[in-house]
């Protein structure tokens, strides 16, 4: 017996792309507002660092309408149910306040290079080095409950409300995947799961599988938690998942990977390798690369230069397929859209 979510009427569709280009408007104009407020400055050392050719406006349009585009595609088809990508207007304008109010701190600290001043918040020093940091220049870093809270919106006014159709290219892989399949007892990790937002649509696409989130802030997996309904929630770094061999028949990780040194990235792919079962797969989403989107290379210059992102670099030349490989997991196919690319691998 399927567990598919039902095909989506017509209707279904034309309200997901109404919903969803009015959140995209939402977030474009809160991106606009936050960059007349803060004002960074343009022309010094960041800029001069972007040595690649402006894309286009047509280029830009092109990519973006693609992550919509898809997303529109795969509801229609039944592959996934419509998300509920719709803003409400007074949670909408007060958590807006709150991004832009907090776009200053997060300016200020991207000119004095604050990128490391989550070292400094209580408990911070019983995790990882590399992760305590501020990235993006964001305040707290993981380690509050008010970035928890705020990320949402802080990615999704990066990505002009882009954001959940660009992520959901790993869902489509793993739903086209399992299309036909009873996900009755199926157990799937969503790994670095953030503040829930990918969880969420792992439960509106697979609502009678086991869904657990892992991720090693306390803050953002109670915000998970509240934000996708998802109750089992997992506290543990990615190089070391207290799962056992071949337990589980899925594992999904959203933007995680450009954010390990390289040194951590293949301890990551093997534990992901180890806790899948025979057959289990891999649905991976990350930044895109240099070569799959030649006229958009700016943009990615721009994410190392005006964030503290800094082993983007050295993710930007990463064989993603090789490093899995390494692993033992079989490269199936992928897919992207905007700034997001997503693999599907199978052990």
């Amino acid at each position: 017996m399927s567990d598919q979510p039902r095909p989506a009427f017509t209707a279904d569709v034309a309200s997901q792309r109404v919903r969803s280009l009015t959140r995209a408007a939402w977030y474009a104009g809160a991106a606009a507002a936050g960059r007349l407020i803060v004002r960074p400055e343009l022309g010094g050392e960041p800029e001069a660092r972007l040595d690649m050719p402006a894309p286009s406006r047509a280029a830009i349009r092109r990519a973006y309408g693609e992550a919509f585009a898809k997303d529109a595609r795969d509801v229609a088809t039944g592959l996934y149910p419509a998300a509920p990508d719709g803003v409400e207007p007074l949670k909408a304008v007060r958590s807006a306040a709150d991004v832009i109010a907090d776009a200053r701190a997060v300016e200020a600290r991207r000119r004095r290079q604050g990128g490391t001043e989550a070292r400094a918040e209580a408990g911070s020093d019983a995790f990882p080095t590399y992760y305590r940091q501020n990235f993006h220049f964001q305040s707290g870093g993981w380690f509050t409950a008010d970035s928890a809270r705020r990320y949402e919106d802080q990615v999704e006014t990066l990505f002009a409300g882009a954001a959940g159709p660009m992520r959901r290219r790993a869902l489509s892989l793993l739903a086209r995947a399992w299309r036909g399949r009873d996900h009755r007892g199926l157990r799937v990790l969503d790994l670095a799961c953030g503040s829930g937002a990918f969880l969420a649509d792992l439960r509106r696409t697979f609502p009678r599988a086991h869904l657990a989130g892992l991720d090693l802030s306390p803050a953002y997996l109670a915000e998970a938690r509240s934000r996708s309904g998802v109750a089992a929630r997992v506290q543990a770094p990615a190089e070391r998942l207290p799962f056992a061999d071949g337990s589980l028949d899925a594992v999904t990780c959203v933007y995680l990977f450009h954010e390990l040194p390289p040194r951590v990235r293949p301890q990551v792919a093997g534990e992901i390798a180890r806790v899948l079962k025979p057959e289990g797969v891999l649905a991976l989403a990350d930044s895109v690369q240099g070569g799959d989107e030649p006229e958009l290379r700016r943009m990615l210059q721009s994410f190392p230069a005006y964030f503290h992102e800094p082993y983007y670099g050295s993710y930007q030349e990463l064989d993603v397929p090789a490093l899995f490989a390494g692993a033992g997991l079989t490269f199936e196919g992928s897919d992207k859209a905007f700034l997001t690319k997503a693999w599907l691998f199978r052990k």
